[in-house]
């Protein structure tokens, strides 16, 4: 089931200060876009790039809080108050990816992209695509592949 009623009152926002952008169907994991989303609200929009960069490099890693289960922790210090963690190199791509279409909409409409903080990032579910994987020399087996929505608004602070 898609969750749509999330706790984010977008009338708080000024119009004038904010861009948002919304990448729809993404075919990243919807579990390690919930962990990002968490990981990465509240933060700047340069500070969160240089997350996402050292998390691409498995330089640093994505502290795991909700879904966890039979993760290895991690050497080093804990972050966000977990040491367990993986590297979701695909969800880091596609969100410098979300990053970028939103600091253009920001350019657009004259935001001083070094100000940008985030207010706002949600991933929800999106479709199953349907496709059939190859299983001995006649018959096939349906297998869904499944996909997220993201969503990012962002302020200009100060």
């Amino acid at each position: 089931m898609v969750k749509r009623d999330y706790n984010f009152d977008f009338s708080a926002v000024n119009p004038k200060r904010s861009a948002r952008a919304i990448l729809a169907n993404q075919p990243v994991s919807l579990k390690y876009s919930v962990e990002l989303c968490r990981e990465l609200k509240g933060k700047s929009t340069k500070n969160a790039e240089a997350f996402l960069n050292d998390l691409k490099e498995m330089r640093a890693f994505l502290p795991l809080r909700k879904y966890r289960k039979k993760v290895p922790h991690r050497a080093g210090e804990p972050k966000s108050k977990a040491k367990a963690g993986r590297y979701p190199i695909k969800a880091a791509a596609k969100f410098l990816d979300l990053l970028k279409l939103v600091k253009a909409n920001a350019d657009v409409k004259g935001l001083d992209a070094g100000k940008l903080r985030i207010v706002h990032l949600f991933a929800s579910q999106g479709f199953h695509r349907r496709g059939m994987q190859a299983q001995g020399r006649i018959s096939g087996k349906q297998r869904k592949r499944k996909s997220t929505h993201l969503e990012i608004v962002v302020q200009e602070a100060g």
